[in-house]
């Protein structure tokens, strides 16, 4: 190890070195860009996560009704944007070691333990898991609702977004939200706050997913909302036969040549 890095702290050594590379035709790494919208917002009686349903590959929709909502613990969920592996494999992840924590204590996971937990793993990596999560739980303090970066940073707020969306939900959120919200109206602005992604976010589309937790266990919402649903057409549009006039035709016979030599 150099000795400039023994102590911490950022090294800037290869910058030279990146730079020639780079003149010399060698092109760095570009982000994957993915889209999503995802949020969260703490209510009376708990947290409502929600999620659009949209997975893209590039310019494809490659999944029109994806889970983004992942399972953490019987007391927490978490929502993931970015990259769809890297969310799926990191929730699994954290999942697994929450249980056995669980199981080593006897005692219920804390969702601030899932939120170290993810941060910790994800700063490791330094961004290059593509994972931008939103964890939402109950637990002994109550209901408890984080948003934990790529790189690991994370902040603890009563209603927040993530995603290529997140700036449309969030115009739904500064605008409805309001404390000790009920359960159907915070259903309600959380499935607004989405569809506003959908609406107006490329990346995200098709269903609503929502989440509910309280005390009392979770309920889950598999497409709550449908904006996007094909609607049936008002005429039909096929066509007899001769629709089309034909003004010339032509045919041509074909020989058929057997054991042809190509050499």
């Amino acid at each position: 190890m150099p000795a400039n890095l023994e102590k911490g702290g950022f090294s800037f050594e290869n910058h030279t070195r990146n730079i020639q590379l780079e003149q010399r035709g060698h092109k760095p790494p570009k982000a994957t860009s993915t889209g999503t919208t995802i949020v969260g917002l703490i209510y009376k009686d708990g947290i409502v996560l929600g999620a659009d349903t949209r997975a893209t590959e590039g310019p494809i929709v490659a999944d029109k009704n994806c889970e983004k909502i992942h399972y953490l613990a019987p007391n927490m969920y978490c929502c993931g944007a970015g990259t769809a592996a890297d969310t799926e494999f990191s929730t699994n992840l954290i999942s697994s070691k929450l249980e056995l924590h669980r199981l080593q204590t006897g005692r219920q996971a804390r969702v601030v333990t899932a939120m170290t937990m993810l941060k910790q793993m994800l700063f490791k990596y330094q961004g290059h898991i593509g994972a931008a999560l939103v964890l939402g739980g109950y637990d002994l303090n109550g209901p408890q609702l984080y948003t934990i970066a790529p790189h690991g940073s994370t902040d603890k707020l009563p209603y927040v977004t993530m995603g290529s969306g997140s700036l449309a939900a969030m115009a739904i959120f500064e605008n409805g939200w309001k404390k000790d919200m009920e359960k159907e109206q915070a259903i309600k602005l959380v499935q607004d706050a989405i569809e506003a992604g959908i609406f107006n976010d490329l990346g995200s589309g098709s269903n609503v997913d929502v989440t509910v937790i309280t005390k009392d266990g979770v309920e889950y919402l598999r497409n709550y909302g449908k904006p996007n649903e094909r609607g049936q057409k008002e005429n039909s549009y096929k066509y007899p036969k001769g629709t089309t006039k034909i003004l010339t035709s032509k045919v041509r016979d074909l020989v058929v040549v057997e054991d042809m030599d190509l050499s």
